[in-house]
């Protein structure tokens, strides 16, 4: 049985239409960008080739240009992933959490700002929830690893189904570091490191029922992924036989590209909505499992990492709060 209430989802995305939206023009310029940059490239590439080697230079140059002008465009959005994140993934997730928990979020562009408003509260700068997502997926990878090591050792399972369900389960937690994010924004904890850290802990003692939900999840995520490549691939290959392009396989990765960014628009808030309700509706009066909390120290160096800087983080603060203080201007020990 899943977890989540589907009536429930689509729900909370209709009330979202605006980000769904605000996501799609992101991602569909994204999708823009590629097949510009990628058919400049061929551009580019076919006419140096032409004059270099005849034919066989053309389709040579036409080869390396596609490769040159994917790779440049995929280097300047490596440059605004931190954007990305910040004011798109982590602002659907703030109004959706906000909906979920039955709070009333504004429709039209003020639901935009509202959405970057909760986030800029929790995480003051772009580069500090860059940096709390890139640890949680550190320590996520360890967790998979540990399902994954038990499964290797079950006699009784060949080794290619085996390597599928590891596949599948590294996979199905694509989402987990969204939902840490969202369990900052619902609780308002002002300390996203020690807000991470207890989720983590909450997640990993959860991990089979979460799983289960998140594997379901994926696989619907991804067959509807594949049908949209079928659906756009048509429509790409006729316009540029319309145009006389004749670029071989070009259609069909153009059609994966704009597939894979629609997928990220439009799928994967269904998926990221659904595991948030899992996760709130599992985690439901619990509290960090110390047991966990210490396997995870003793196996992770990113949790290790991340416990460190909830510390630093509490310190800093602290430190701050010292310095302005009446005792500390006496150069005397603060007051308790």
């Amino acid at each position: 049985m899943i977890d989540f209430n589907l009536k429930d989802v689509f729900r909370a995305l209709w009330k979202t239409k605006e980000f769904m939206l605000f996501r799609f023009l992101i991602y569909f310029g994204i999708t823009i960008g590629y097949i510009l940059g990628t058919g400049t490239g061929a551009g580019i590439g076919w006419s140096i080739g032409s004059v270099a080697g005849g034919n066989d230079g053309s389709a040579t140059g036409l080869f390396y240009g596609m490769i040159g002008g994917f790779g440049i465009v995929s280097g300047i959005l490596y440059y605004v992933r931190e954007y990305l994140l910040y004011m798109v993934k982590a602002g659907h997730i703030a109004v959706i959490m906000k909906h979920l928990d039955g709070e009333e979020i504004p429709s039209g562009k003020g639901q935009i700002a509202y959405a970057q408003s909760i986030v800029k509260e929790r995480f003051k700068e772009a580069s500090v929830l860059f940096a709390v997502d890139q640890i949680i997926k550190g320590v996520v990878k360890f967790i998979t690893r540990l399902f994954s090591g038990i499964m290797t050792f079950l006699p009784f399972i060949p080794k290619p189904i085996v390597s599928f369900i590891n596949g599948v389960v590294r996979n199905s937690v694509t989402y987990v570091d969204e939902i840490i994010l969202a369990y900052n924004i619902k609780n308002e904890i002002d300390n996203p490191w020690e807000g991470s850290k207890t989720a983590i802990v909450l997640y990993a003692q959860n991990y089979k029922k979460f799983l289960k939900n998140a594997v379901f999840v994926t696989a619907i995520s991804w067959i509807l992924t594949l049908l949209v490549v079928a659906l756009t691939f048509g429509p790409i290959a006729a316009m540029l036989k319309m145009g006389n392009f004749d670029l071989g396989y070009m259609p069909f990765v153009i059609a994966v590209v704009a597939s894979i960014s629609i997928k990220a628009a439009l799928i994967d808030p269904f998926a990221m909505t659904a595991l948030m309700q899992v996760f709130f509706k599992v985690t439901e009066g619990q509290e960090a499992d110390p047991e966990w909390e210490a396997k995870l120290e003793k196996g992770s160096k990113k949790f290790r990492e991340m416990k460190d800087k909830a510390t630093s983080w509490v310190s800093s603060k602290f430190g701050e709060k010292d310095k302005d203080s009446p005792d500390a201007e006496d150069g005397l020990p603060p007051q308790a």
